[in-house]
């Protein structure tokens, strides 16, 4: 592979005619391997878009051109109801959910993907080859919709290099695609590191600029007149707080780094908590757990006989089951009361924000052929003062 003289893209309004073009720039990357594989990067930013218009568009330059794609620039109101598949833990081999999720996106069933970490298994394998058949293998759906991401423990080679740059994400020059948030509809979401708690051979200050940058966010998103506009925030991160599974201390003892922090400081559980964060997705475990709404150990369900009406704590999902060469991880009884349900089979999340008060979300299962196993309906009708929850 050698490096093109430009990194073009060029685009025009669903006619078929591509009369608009940009051009970006290209950067060397390396892997840190035997055979220092050498990659190039391209990067090219698009902008004045018409929200939501529908465009067609081809990458390339004079030594060769791609396929032609499409997309839809997101529209700008708050008002609409995105549509999600979200999951983590999808492998180049083994990838069970990826043949539903590559024809679902082409049927338009999905405005974009929350990838959950954990990625190819792994970029870096058989000298990045591993990593280039990964990236082909989610092109029939990252070329089509937004594909969002966040790193997982499977991306730690060489530093993250990698994830850092195979993605682009928002906030990109600032860290790498590590933590970052954005805005669709009446949501916030907001993308992070678990990593930073584990890898702190890397630099420990990640913690510490990661934990400053989120307590920003957090208090920018949770400004009265922001609420108002965007009343969901969700989370998403590679290692779960909570889990019932069997093969990590993090399950076994319910003490995750994640939770509780690094010598009584930088705990996420009291963060969210405190800023009213309504839905934590998290993978790592390749399984499917519900939790109720949970703080501190404890159950803070909503109405009695609707335990996510208005809950008076965050709602936590785990879905690392896409598929991987690792196959399935299991469970471990006894059963916390914050556990409501639990699933071995391969497959992923979908999840659809309906408007401001209700969002919901159904478990899509591979073993059983596209059987919906799971379903929750999140309503929040009432709202407390955000920043002002004890913790």
């Amino acid at each position: 592979m050698s490096p093109t003289n430009h990194s073009v893209v060029e685009y025009g309004v669903n006619t078929g005619v591509l009369d608009k073009t940009v051009i970006g720039h290209s950067t060397t990357f390396i892997d840190g391997g035997a055979e220092k594989h050498t990659q190039y990067i391209h990067r090219v930013l698009l902008t004045k878009l018409i929200p939501g218009k529908h465009y067609k568009y081809h990458c390339g330059c004079a030594e060769g051109w791609s396929a032609v794609y499409s997309f839809t620039a997101m529209p700008s109101e708050t008002n609409w109801s995105p549509r999600f598949a979200v999951y983590g833990d999808l492998g180049n081999v083994n990838a069970q959910s990826l043949g539903a999720l590559q024809k679902e996106t082409q049927k338009g069933f999905y405005d974009v993907i929350l990838h959950v970490g954990d990625f190819a298994y792994d970029f870096d394998f058989n000298n990045s080859r591993t990593g280039d058949e990964f990236m082909r293998q989610i092109e029939p759906i990252a070329a089509y919709i937004p594909y969002m991401v966040c790193p997982g423990n499977h991306e730690k080679a060489y530093n993250f290099s990698h994830y850092k740059n195979r993605f682009s994400m928002p906030n990109f020059e600032n860290s790498l695609n590590q933590w970052y948030s954005w805005n669709i509809g009446p949501a916030h979401i907001i993308s992070f590191s678990t990593e930073v708690y584990f890898f702190i051979n890397y630099g420990f200050e990640q913690i510490i600029n990661q934990w400053n940058w989120l307590i920003n966010d957090l208090k920018e998103a949770t400004k009265p007149e922001n609420r108002a506009k965007r009343p969901w925030i969700i989370t998403m991160g590679h290692r779960p707080m909570y889990c019932s599974n069997n093969d990590h201390d993090d399950c076994t003892r319910f003490e995750s780094i994640i939770r509780t922090g690094y010598f009584g400081k930088y705990g996420l559980e009291d963060l969210f908590y405190k800023y009213g964060v309504d839905l934590e997705f998290w993978a790592h475990e390749h399984t499917y757990e519900r939790l109720w709404p949970v703080y501190n150990l404890t159950v803070y369900n909503g109405s009695v006989d609707a335990p996510y009406t208005n809950p008076k704590a965050p709602v936590h999902i785990i879905t690392g089951s896409a598929g991987c060469r690792e196959d399935h991880d299991g469970f471990q009884p006894p059963y916390r009361p914050w556990s409501a349900f639990r699933s071995q089979d391969y497959g992923y999340t979908r999840m659809q924000i309906l408007n401001n008060t209700h969002l919901y979300m159904e478990q899509v299962s591979d073993d059983k052929k596209g059987e919906v196993i799971d379903k929750i309906m999140l309503i929040k009708d009432k709202h407390e003062p955000y920043s002002g929850r004890k913790v």
